[in-house]
This record gives structure tokens, C-alpha cells and sequence, in this order.
């Protein structure tokens, strides 16, 4: 039943997609089944590239699940927090096997699914140690390192390996992330895909030319908002607001606007006009805006982060 996941350099994204996973089994472990034809407000659109949360794992077959769990970090010291981190996820959390320092080759021996979660520049040296070759060959190798393309996996693995891409971000924490997969054939390989990021937040298939956009919008993303969300606080604090007010209305702002275009549909140009009334304080503070060229700002902001995502991953001496 299930199948072995291997989280290799299990950093912030690492833990970010092994705790949605984990708290998702836990979930699907106390809730009923549901009906999968059973429609509900998680279910996918006609384009059919955006996937559905929630009820896509809850309804996986167990086959397409994980059911083991080895996660790997350089320093023992790291381990242990990493445990304590798993431990407070539940049951499924405390099975988590965590191996610090002993090298990755045994771990992917005993895996099926390796997920890569290491800087850009050590994933050649974890792919190219003594006897990889052989425990990686016919498996699932999954890498979230920023700029790593697929021809250099390929090479660096056997042939009869499947390998893909994705760019998850650090909400799947808390499972809103948003993670884009390259795409591939093999229907039973997509399910399984499917319920490590649906079980973390959204997740969209697309090729890889857009990656690097995918990178600095989704990747990068996290902070460029949190700097926006900083700003709106100190603004409620200049004008009189409590620290801890000013930051719960300015969060909650932020998270309300985002679901309305996600889940009503409305275009962020809807979304601003229809709270811009005639000579009201909003258009005055939106005319601000405009004039410190926050809008071109924040577009060229994404343009650099693109074009340096562009190079992690590649041999600076080339």
C-alpha cells in the first residue's frame, strides 16, 4: 500500500511540502470518503490545467499516496530540530525517518519517489555520488531546484528515470501554496504528482519555458507581497492603528482580495474599480500609488527575478 517518498536536502521548501502531505493524511485519515463525483466548490475548471484541492487527495487510491517517509539534511543538529519539527504534525509526522549526514545513495536505494529539495548548485553532486546511478534508475525524481533544467537532470540520471520540474512556494506550509509541475504522459505518475501539491495548496501544470517566470511570480512571489502587506501595516500604524490591528486588517485584506479573484473570478482591475467611488479616499490613495509607480515597480521587480532565475542552477564559468 503506498509508496516511499525521499525528501533529499529537506530545508524550508522540503519541510514547507512534507508537512502539507503529512497533514493531509492525517486529514484523510479521520474524514469519510466522499463520493469522488460528488461535486464541490474544489472541483477543477473546464480547462482542465489548474488542479483541484482538498477532495483530490481525500479520494486518492492508496496506491498513489505516500505511506513512508525518509527525509535527509547534512548536520545532525539539523535532524533533530527537523524531527521535533514532524513530530508535531500528528502521527503520520512522528514516522517521519530522518537521516542526517549519512549520504543519500541508501535513502534512494529504499525510495521510489525522490523529491530534490536542495540549493540549485548541489543538485549535480547529490545525482553524481558513487552508486546513485544504479539506486535512482526506473524511479520518479522530482526536483524544486530553481533553475535546474530538465536537460541537466536528464543527463545526470540513468536512462529509464523519470524525471520532472517543479516551482512550489513557502505558503505550502500552511498549505496555500502554489506549485507548477512540468508536464508528463504517465497517468498513474500525474495522479501521484498531483496529491504531493494538491495536498500543499494549488498546483498547475505547464512547460517548462515558463519556469523561470513561474519563479520569480510564485517563487519570489512570498516576499514581494509580504513587503506590500509591512507597508499597509506601518501606514495603520502612522495614522493612529495598534501594531497588532494595523497588521491582522492589512493580512486579512490581502488574503480576502486574493480569493476573490481566485474563487469569484474577478480581475484585479474589477476588484479596484469596484471599491473606487467618485472623490473618494481610495482614489486619492490610488492616484499616491500611481504616482511612486508602485504598479511598473512591482512589474519590473518580477522582470529581474525572471531573468535571474534564469542562472541558478548553470555553471557561472560557462
Amino acid at each position: 500500500m503506498g509508496y516511499t517518498l525521499a525528501v533529499l536536502g529537506c530545508g524550508t521548501m522540503g519541510i514547507a511540502i512534507l508537512s502539507g502531505v503529512l497533514s493531509s493524511l492525517e486529514e484523510r485519515n479521520s474524514t469519510p470518503l466522499k463520493n469522488p463525483n460528488h461535486h464541490t466548490g474544489d472541483s477543477e475548471p473546464p480547462s482542465g490545467i489548474s488542479t483541484p484541492t482538498g477532495s483530490q487527495f481525500l479520494n486518492a487510491p492508496e496506491e498513489s499516496l505516500p505511506s513512508k517517509f525518509i527525509a535527509t539534511v547534512g548536520r545532525e543538529e539539523t535532524g533533530r530540530k527537523l524531527k521535533k519539527t514532524f513530530e508535531s504534525l500528528g502521527r503520520f509526522g512522528s514516522d517521519v525517518e530522518i537521516r542526517a549526514g549519512k549520504g543519500n545513495v541508501n535513502t534512494v536505494q529504499e525510495a521510489d519517489v525522490i523529491l530534490i529539495c536542495s540549493k540549485p548548485n548541489i543538485a549535480k553532486t547529490i545525482l553524481s555520488e558513487p552508486g546513485m546511478t544504479e539506486a535512482v534508475k526506473g524511479k520518479l525524481v522530482i526536483s524544486i531546484c530553481a533553475g535546474v533544467t530538465i536537460s541537466q537532470l536528464v543527463s545526470w540520471v540513468p536512462e529509464g528515470t523519470t524525471v520532472v520540474r517543479a516551482m512550489p512556494n513557502t505558503p505550502c506550509k500552511i498549505r496555500e501554496g502554489m506549485t507548477v509541475v512540468t508536464p508528463l504522459s504517465d497517468a498513474l505518475l500525474r495522479t501521484l504528482i498531483l496529491n504531493i501539491f494538491t495536498s500543499c495548496g494549488r498546483c498547475r501544470f505547464l512547460d517548462e519555458k515558463y519556469f523561470d517566470a513561474c519563479t520569480a511570480v510564485a517563487g519570489s512571489g512570498p516576499a514581494f507581497v509580504a513587503l506590500v502587506l509591512e507597508a499597509m501595516a506601518d501606514g495603520g500604524v502612522m495614522m493612529g492603528l495598534p501594531r497588532v490591528e494595523a497588521l491582522e486588517l492589512a493580512a486579512q485584506t490581502l488574503q480576502g482580495t486574493g480569493r476573490m479573484a481566485l474563487y469569484a473570478g474577478l480581475h484585479p482591475a474589477q476588484l479596484k474599480d469596484s471599491v473606487t467611488t467618485p472623490g473618494g479616499c481610495t482614489i486619492a490613495g490610488l492616484l499616491t500609488l500611481e504616482d511612486g509607480r508602485v504598479r511598473s515597480t512591482m512589474a519590473r521587480a518580477i522582470q529581474v527575478a525572471t531573468n535571474h532565475a534564469a542562472g541558478l542552477g548553470q555553471d557561472p564559468k560557462k
